[in-house]
């Protein structure tokens, strides 16, 4: 599924079932509280925080992919086009570095 489709599929979903879009700053709490699941999930599955039970019906991939809708709604009805938007995006990080990673010291092995 391209960028495109996506934002077309999550605007149909919208039509068909959502009546129509939240208001972007409500959206934008909502895409707050969703990033926030995913922190929660990764500062105990890969972070020093113990999980607790209730922590086990959390699945990182439902998560992701709900931060994932909620930015495309706010993609949506603020006229960004996702697929545009990110191309120039990685063309301005290759631009800018080219060379900064690659002479990182911090990153080598």
């Amino acid at each position: 599924m391209t960028l495109k489709d996506c934002q077309s599929q999550v605007d149909d979903w919208i039509k068909q079932y959502g009546v129509r879009y939240f208001s972007e700053l409500t959206n934008m709490a909502i895409l707050t509280e969703e990033v926030g699941e995913v922190a929660r999930i990764i500062a105990r599955r890969y972070g020093d925080q113990s999980s607790k039970k209730s922590d086990e019906e959390f699945n990182l991939a439902d998560e992701l992919a709900d931060v994932l809708f909620v930015l495309v709604c706010l993609a949506n009805q603020t006229g960004v086009n996702l697929e545009e938007a990110f191309q120039r995006n990685i063309e301005k990080k290759i631009r800018r570095d080219a060379e900064r990673h690659l002479n990182n010291p911090k990153l080598k092995d």
